[in-house]
């Protein structure tokens, strides 16, 4: 449940480069500060399951954020490929259906079984928190923003997944809809010394813990500062 998580540990930084030996270093250095690496498509598509294996060394749990969205068979071929790396999170695109999401779920956990690894939190995720409601009007998506992620937190919650991704603004209606044991990942978190970038349904790292996230996706506040370990740290100092 959401109460028996560490600050530390609800924290996974958006390690988003094609650089492997920086995506190495600085994970290396997070170590023991935060609570893991996500590790998305830029890096992936650049080095792969070897890449995520020399990331992976360093000892921080890894959120593989590749968000599959295909026909189910696809998808779930897909979890299969990934699962062995020893993940903690991997997610899938919530709008693929529930068929997609059962089987993505499924996969997850034969393939760790066959593995003999943990299986990872298979997540979904709901609406980009990097969209507002203008863009959703844009692509013929009616309605409020949070009706549309309780719905499809509803869905993924049916699917038999794990959580879903959903901007912070989102973590109470969707909590409601869902209960305390259904994760919650938050990207789109920004303290308040950061600057919001492309985020622009945002909440700082205190509130989000406040309103109940289980982990936050932090990038660029830590990634681009003068030291990454003193940026994370200070992070957890305010979520203390």
């Amino acid at each position: 449940m959401t109460q028996a998580i560490a600050p530390q540990d609800r924290i996974f930084c958006a390690i988003d480069t094609t650089d492997l030996a920086h995506a190495v270093d600085l994970a290396s250095r997070l170590c023991g500060v935060i609570g893991g690496a996500k590790l998305g498509k830029e890096f992936f598509a650049a080095h792969g399951p070897q890449g995520v294996r020399e990331v992976a060394k360093a000892g921080l749990p890894i959120f593989l954020d590749v968000k599959y969205h295909d026909i189910p068979n696809t998808v779930a071929g897909a979890v299969r490929a990934v699962t062995p790396l020893g993940l903690r999170i991997v997610n899938v695109h919530a709008t693929g259906g529930l068929e997609m999401m059962k089987r993505a779920g499924e996969a997850a956990r034969e393939a760790a079984d066959k593995a003999g690894v943990n299986a990872p939190w298979v997540i979904a995720v709901t609406i980009l928190t990097s969209l507002d409601q203008a863009d959703l009007d844009d692509v013929g998506l009616r309605g409020p923003i949070s009706d549309r992620v309780v719905k499809l937190a509803e869905l993924t919650q049916k699917a038999g997944l794990d959580g879903v991704v959903c901007s912070a603004q989102e973590i109470t209606a969707a909590r409601a809809a869902c209960g305390p044991d259904f994760k919650l990942i938050t990207p789109g978190i920004r303290p308040t010394w950061a600057s919001t970038d492309d985020q622009k349904r945002i909440v700082s790292p205190h509130d989000a813990m406040a309103m109940g996230t289980d982990v936050m996706v932090i990038g660029r506040p830590i990634t681009k500062a003068d030291d990454p370990v003193v940026a994370a740290k200070r992070i957890v100092a305010e979520l203390s």
